[in-house]
């Protein structure tokens, strides 16, 4: 893999049933009409210069445009309404509030999805729209629906995922035993696992003070997200083991959107796959910005990496899933080949 071909966050859980449907009553609004204001908060834990927050801002504008700021989404960075996952839960109680999340985090919900975060699943993102164009994922999204979202963007390219440590990481042998901090969801921790890592989930927010103490001894993200979060001040090798290809989504509560008018819910989703593309093109736009920004700050990358033995010590992790379909990890990759 060449630097110019590739291209979060333990949320952790701080509220209970009561704290989260008190968040919910908050964000409530009742169903607008076409003569109110509708305001939607849209949430996520990542910095404001990487490409998901480009994009996302990208999105309010057009929504704000498109319906002469009837429609005002303000988009809150690093958790500032709180972690991934507790703003996913916010969103399922019926909140008016829009989230950065991703395949894993959505797996909570309807476990099948969480397959499209599997290592070396896709190589890029044409592969993955293959999967989204699927008559299998128009079932994922009609049971997604039934636990209360709706997907506003599904297809927002956010990059290979690769390894910051403070030493090469080549084979699965490199990184056998070291402490690696991962999202809290099973599939992360299974392939590290695979990999021989030990997995360590610590909130987005705090990985840098994570790694400065050496509460873990590397992470793991796009280059954007390792950036935005100035992890090259801690470590200073990235190893280019690309693990996952990340996508992430947007979801809302289901039956909120149903509540908004139709011409609404139809820019809403227009203007979601246009911000979906505007993710994807400023994710590879930018790839090559990071890695110059990164070898600028003193950072070296090691690009013999043997995807190949990392793609065989991972395979274990798709089964690892008991609540999956049978044979669910075969249909996906039908899909993909044809």
């Amino acid at each position: 893999m060449t630097l110019s071909a590739m291209s979060i966050l333990r949320p952790a859980w701080r509220g209970a049933g009561f704290a989260l449907a008190a968040a919910a009553a908050v964000f409530a609004a009742q169903p607008a009409t076409a003569q109110n204001v509708i305001k939607i908060r849209f949430a996520h834990s990542l910095s404001s210069t990487e490409p998901a927050h480009l994009a996302a801002e990208f999105f309010a504008k057009n929504v704000a445009a498109r319906t002469n700021n009837r429609v005002q989404i303000q988009v809150f960075p690093s958790e500032q309404l709180g972690s991934g996952k507790e703003v996913n839960e916010m969103i399922r109680q019926g909140a008016n509030v829009m989230n950065i999340t991703d395949p894993g985090y959505m797996s909570d919900f309807v476990p099948d999805i969480g397959v499209l975060n599997g290592p070396y699943l896709v190589k890029d993102p044409a592969d993955y729209q293959k999967l989204l164009d699927s008559d299998w994922f128009k079932d994922i999204e009609k049971k997604l629906d039934a636990s209360g979202f709706k997907l506003i963007m599904a297809n927002g390219f956010f990059g290979q995922r690769h390894l910051i440590a403070d030493k090469p990481v080549r084979t699965p042998a490199d990184i056998t035993g070291m402490t690696v901090r991962v999202p809290p969801n099973p599939m992360w921790i299974e392939t590290f696992k695979a990999m021989g890592a030990r997995p360590t989930t610590v909130q987005w927010s705090e990985i840098y003070s994570a790694l400065q103490q050496n509460v873990v001894a590397a992470a793991e993200a796009p280059l954007g997200s390792l950036w935005g979060s100035k992890l090259h001040e801690t470590r200073k090798v990235i190893s280019m083991t690309g693990h996952f290809t990340a996508f992430t989504m947007w979801p809302i509560n289901a039956k909120y959107f149903k509540s908004l008018p139709a011409d609404v819910q139809q820019i809403l989703v227009e203007e979601g796959a246009k911000g979906g593309a505007e993710m994807t093109r400023l994710t590879l736009q930018m790839n090559d910005e990071y890695v110059k920004k990164f070898k600028d700050h003193g950072v070296t990358f090691v690009e013999d990496v043997d995807l190949a033995a990392f793609q065989r010590a991972t395979a274990p992790a798709y089964k690892a899933f008991p609540k999956w379909t049978p044979g669910l990890h075969d249909r996906v990759m039908s899909v993909i080949k044809r």
